[in-house]
């Protein structure tokens, strides 16, 4: 049988461009579809503007820790359109860049909704093209539950766009997502309440983490509500929004940003009829080798369920190239992926939280190292920002299963030690390790005392 491609990627994000490019150079015809702007949520809706940001909120903050070092002025103001409008640019001319590395690998771009139509078959609209092989890369999109006067809310999708910028804001979630816009508005300026139904934020990392980066953020500002979520919300003629809370109160605002959440993004792609299995949460099932379950189409990135980071979809894409092209079989890991989150002060982790350890080891066979100190900077600027580094060892083979820290640049810093921890690196390794002085990393160098 004759097809018009070799392979037909639907979505440009990160994995599929990474996918389609690596494909292409390898002599493959290849196309891919998009029916938005090319590189994803990374590049236009996630890391990429909300980096920039993070980057932005930040600001305020520094020229207040100045005046301890004798540097003179002071904060006048923030213009939200600069910000906003200086970062579209950006995103605009990362568009541009990936159009560019597509068209200059070969790959062909098809603007338009793609749905499967049969075997080897997709339909853009009114056209119907043909591929050997099928990637379904179609990422993930931020949902807002089902309660009355939703449609007042935003999502971190329309936050990066918004008119104005709100001067009280509720953040509603207590994933990285919500940690992160909530520092985000409350360092740029805006009363920022942040609400999660559960016990504390950030479920999931280590449990000290979660408790000294939750006192941190409240340090900053942040008016963090636990135990508590939106019961409706109502919006009055002057544009401001009341939320009823399930506690019974009542918290006035100008925005409401739900943070609850993604779904994977598959709305109206035939996969019920194409054969494709899908889990009970929406995400694709695929085998280790990214098949699913009907021939000729495979998955990739967020919309499989794997961890919903841009590397990860990038190392499935590698990974999928170098099984069609070298025969490569070999599973993927997804073992100690380093993650941050880029709150103030940031988060970064890789490897077991201790609670992972010690439900894989047992307690009796690991050793904890905590340090907790005031950032040298901080000493000058006299603010009461605090830094955590924690290191999760086993005793029996003394390996450092995790590392862990709050604090400045965290995720410069973890990224460094993630390569010794894939390495195996054991404590005797940090030991021996020569800090750079005077540095918040030398820490993880010098902790000698185990945790009583």
């Amino acid at each position: 049988m004759s097809f018009d491609y070799d392979l037909l990627v639907i979505g440009a994000g990160s994995g599929g461009v990474r996918c389609s490019r690596m494909a292409a150079a390898r002599g493959w015809k290849v196309a891919v579809v998009e029916n938005r702007d090319l590189g994803g949520t990374c590049v236009n809706v996630g890391c990429v503007p909300k980096k920039l940001f993070v980057y932005a909120s930040e600001y305020p903050a520094a020229f207040a820790d100045a005046r301890g070092f004798g540097v003179q002025g002071h904060f006048e103001g923030f213009d939200w359109p600069t910000l906003r409008d200086n970062k579209t640019n950006e995103i605009k001319r990362l568009n541009s860049i990936y159009n560019n590395l597509l068209e200059n690998s070969g790959v062909t771009i098809l603007h338009g909704t793609a749905a499967l139509a049969g075997p080897h078959q997709v339909r853009i609209g009114e056209q119907t093209i043909t591929a050997e092989r099928i990637v379904l890369a179609t990422g993930g999109w931020p949902f807002k539950p089902d309660i009355p006067g939703a449609e007042h809310a935003i999502t971190s999708n329309e936050a990066f766009y918004l008119e104005q910028f709100p001067q009280r804001v509720v953040v509603v979630g207590g994933g990285y997502i919500a940690v992160e816009f909530a520092g985000i508005f409350n360092g740029l300026g805006a009363e920022t309440h942040l609400l999660y139904r559960g016990d504390q934020v950030l479920r999931g990392f280590d449990e000290d983490v979660r408790n000294f980066a939750a006192a941190q953020i409240v340090h900053k500002g942040v008016r963090l509500h636990t135990h508590t979520d939106i019961r409706s919300i109502e919006r009055h003629i002057d544009g401001s929004l009341t939320c009823s809370l399930t506690s019974g109160e009542a918290l006035h605002c100008d925005a409401v940003m739900f943070a609850t959440g993604r779904r994977p993004l598959t709305d109206g792609l035939g996969l019920a009829a194409a054969g494709v299995q899908v889990r009970d949460n929406g995400t694709i099932v695929t085998d280790h080798l990214f098949r699913t379950t009907a021939p000729g189409i495979y998955a990739l990135g967020d919309v499989i369920g794997t961890p919903a980071l841009t590397p990860v979809a990038l190392a499935q894409a590698m990974k999928l190239v170098a099984y069609w092209f070298d025969g490569d079989q070999q599973p993927l890991s997804y073992d100690n992926i380093p993650t941050a989150v880029f709150c103030q002060p940031n988060i970064a982790t890789v490897g077991l939280t201790e609670a992972q350890a010690q439900e894989r080891f047992g307690a009796d066979d690991l050793q904890v190292f905590v340090s907790d100190f005031r950032p040298m900077k901080h000493t000058m600027t006299g603010q009461p920002e605090r830094t955590l580094m924690k290191l999760v060892v086993q005793i029996s083979t003394d390996k450092v299963l995790g590392v862990h820290m709050v604090g400045e640049a965290a995720g410069e810093i973890v990224q460094g030690l993630a390569v010794a921890i894939k390495a195996g690196a054991t404590k005797a390794v940090f030991d021996s390790t020569i800090g750079i002085h005077p540095t918040a990393a030398e820490e993880f160098v010098t902790m000698r005392t185990p945790r009583g």
